[in-house]
Protein backbone atom coordinates (compact mmCIF):
# COMPACT_ATOMS: atom_id res chain seq x y z
CA UNK A 1 0.00 0.00 0.00
CA UNK A 2 1.70 3.63 -1.20
CA UNK A 3 1.75 6.02 2.08
CA UNK A 4 0.27 9.45 1.36
CA UNK A 5 2.69 12.12 2.97
CA UNK A 6 1.56 14.39 5.84
CA UNK A 7 0.58 17.50 4.69
CA UNK A 8 2.80 20.24 5.53
CA UNK A 9 2.43 23.80 6.89
CA UNK A 10 4.36 26.38 4.85
CA UNK A 11 4.64 30.22 5.76
CA UNK A 12 3.88 32.27 2.35
CA UNK A 13 6.84 33.85 2.79
CA UNK A 14 8.98 30.50 3.08
CA UNK A 15 6.92 29.00 0.35
CA UNK A 16 7.79 32.61 -2.01
CA UNK A 17 11.77 31.86 -0.93
CA UNK A 18 12.07 28.00 -1.31
CA UNK A 19 9.30 27.56 -4.18
CA UNK A 20 11.54 25.74 -6.65
CA UNK A 21 12.14 23.05 -3.55
CA UNK A 22 8.38 23.10 -2.65
CA UNK A 23 7.58 22.35 -6.85
CA UNK A 24 10.32 19.43 -6.29
CA UNK A 25 8.71 17.86 -3.24
CA UNK A 26 4.87 18.43 -4.64
CA UNK A 27 6.05 16.03 -7.39
CA UNK A 28 7.33 13.59 -5.88
CA UNK A 29 3.98 13.68 -3.85
CA UNK A 30 4.16 15.83 -0.97
CA UNK A 31 1.13 18.54 -0.30
CA UNK A 32 1.55 21.41 0.97
CA UNK A 33 -0.99 24.35 2.89
CA UNK A 34 0.30 27.79 2.40
CA UNK A 35 -0.43 30.58 5.32
CA UNK A 36 -0.52 33.69 5.75
CA UNK A 37 -0.06 34.91 9.58
CA UNK A 38 -0.67 31.49 10.69
CA UNK A 39 -3.99 31.46 8.35
CA UNK A 40 -4.77 28.81 5.30
CA UNK A 41 -4.94 30.51 2.52
CA UNK A 42 -3.66 28.02 -0.34
CA UNK A 43 -2.89 24.60 -1.06
CA UNK A 44 0.00 23.51 -3.33
CA UNK A 45 -0.43 19.46 -4.28
CA UNK A 46 0.28 17.01 -7.09
CA UNK A 47 -1.63 17.95 -9.80
CA UNK A 48 -3.84 15.64 -11.01
CA UNK A 49 -3.38 14.64 -14.69
CA UNK A 50 -5.94 12.33 -16.58
CA UNK A 51 -4.73 9.24 -18.62
CA UNK A 52 -1.35 9.34 -17.29
CA UNK A 53 -0.59 6.43 -15.30
CA UNK A 54 3.41 6.19 -15.58
CA UNK A 55 5.28 3.55 -13.63
CA UNK A 56 6.26 0.22 -14.53
CA UNK A 57 4.08 -1.99 -17.03
CA UNK A 58 2.30 0.95 -18.45
CA UNK A 59 2.96 -0.09 -22.00
CA UNK A 60 1.96 -3.35 -20.80
CA UNK A 61 -0.26 -4.81 -24.32
CA UNK A 62 0.73 -1.54 -26.47
CA UNK A 63 3.82 -2.56 -27.87
CA UNK A 64 4.73 -5.45 -30.07
CA UNK A 65 7.91 -7.06 -31.32
CA UNK A 66 8.05 -8.41 -34.23
CA UNK A 67 9.10 -12.12 -34.62
CA UNK A 68 12.11 -11.29 -36.72
CA UNK A 69 13.70 -8.70 -34.24
CA UNK A 70 16.96 -10.46 -33.74
CA UNK A 71 17.19 -11.82 -37.14
CA UNK A 72 20.27 -10.01 -39.62
CA UNK A 73 19.24 -7.30 -41.49
CA UNK A 74 19.95 -8.07 -45.24
CA UNK A 75 20.78 -4.44 -46.17
CA UNK A 76 23.67 -4.80 -43.21
CA UNK A 77 25.48 -8.33 -44.37
CA UNK A 78 27.93 -6.77 -45.96
CA UNK A 79 28.92 -4.50 -43.04
CA UNK A 80 28.77 -6.90 -40.51
CA UNK A 81 31.16 -9.76 -42.38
Amino acid sequence: MKRTPRVQEVGAYEAKTNLSRLLRQTRAGQSFIITQRGKPVAELKPAAVKGVRGGRGDMKGKIRVADDFCEPIEDMREYME
